[in-house]
């Protein structure tokens, strides 16, 4: 009677370690603030990840670094003491500073000027910097003699030195630097070998590997309304970046006129034309960051002609009369889930 108890009791114990040790593993939900907007991640979890709350700390220092680099809010910033130097004075920068500066610049020769980092004056101008919204629509006057403090070719760049050649230029990564902090994180947790991945900074998603099930990552587009939050597209990115671009939600209105935030480098003026959307798929968050920017400024038809040239996946919503109208480029429709 005493063994048979005694192993009834093992039995027990024995199912009961069982059913501890296959408790299914729950995905790892982070999320935070950065870069002046939220981020939200999702892991697969192995055992080689360290604790959520070592894993977050990490992932926080790791773009807090990259906005002590790149913020134009930050007066101590790498950045910000490159915009506040003098003409010719050498400012030394991080690797990674240099990174997206050469990438930015690389992107605004194949997009013909559309994606601009000297821009900053136009949009401090147009109240869409760290200055405040302006008390008056910009004359012509004072948008030419903005413009005119702008010019990439006057920011001259040797090794990990930036150097000005026209006293006030003023250089503003926020186009691509939220990017390449999804690239960061993306980076931090690929070390851990982890089998899945989902990173999100700002709107701006890095995706790779599988679910917690096996199943694929989807990502739903949105659909380009200013008060709703309708899903457009719902696509299946596999190991790829996705970056959205738009004028439908960070705009202001006066004399009943609304001004987009995103401003023509080549004119000086905020877009005005019916592209109201870009998505754009690519191994790097910050290339898909900074081309779906550059695209929201060069409109529908040059947009379709840059993607045919680059082989870009690209995805347009286009404003018509009644609705929208989609345009998809050779390269995206794989990546439609039907």
């Amino acid at each position: 009677m005493k063994k048979t108890l005694a192993n009834w009791l093992a039995l027990i114990w024995l199912a009961f370690f069982v059913s501890a040790c296959s408790q299914p593993v729950e995905t790892l939900s982070l999320s935070g603030h950065t870069m002046g907007t939220t981020y939200h991640i999702k892991v697969v979890p192995n055992a080689s990840l360290p604790k959520a709350n070592v894993l977050q700390a990490e992932i926080d220092l790791a773009l807090e670094k990259v906005n002590d680099q790149m913020s134009t809010y930050r007066l101590d910033s790498e950045l910000s003491r490159f915009n506040s130097a003098g003409l010719s004075e050498p400012i030394t920068v991080s690797a990674d500073t240099m990174t997206v500066i050469n990438q930015a610049i690389h992107l605004y020769h194949i997009t013909d000027g559309a994606l601009d980092i000297t821009l900053g004056p136009l949009v401090n101008l147009w109240g869409f910097g760290p200055d405040k919204r302006p008390t008056h629509i910009p004359s012509k006057a004072e948008i030419a003699e903005a413009k005119a403090r702008t010019g990439i070719e006057y920011l001259r760049v040797d090794g990990h030195t930036l150097m000005k050649e026209k006293s006030d230029l003023y250089v503003d990564l926020s186009s691509i630097a939220k990017g390449f902090g999804v690239d960061i994180v993306a980076a931090l947790l690929a070390q851990y070998h982890v089998t899945g991945y989902l990173v999100e900074v700002g709107g701006e998603l890095s995706v790779f590997g599988k679910k917690m099930d096996g199943s694929a990552w989807h990502v739903a587009i949105e659909q380009p309304e200013m008060d709703d939050r309708e899903i457009q597209q719902v696509i299946a990115p596999g190991d790829m970046a996705i970056a959205t671009s738009g004028d439908y939600r960070n705009y202001y209105e006066e004399d009943g006129r609304q001004f987009s935030h995103l401003i023509d480098p080549r004119t000086g003026f905020p877009i005005n034309h019916r592209l109201a959307s870009v998505t754009v798929l690519h191994q790097q968050s910050m290339v898909a960051d900074g081309y779906a920017t550059a695209m929201m400024v060069l409109g529908t038809q040059a947009s379709l002609a840059l993607a045919k040239r680059e082989n870009l996946a690209i995805m347009l919503i286009e404003k018509q009369d009644s609705g929208f109208k989609v345009y998809y480029s050779d390269a995206f429709r794989p990546f439609l889930d039907e």
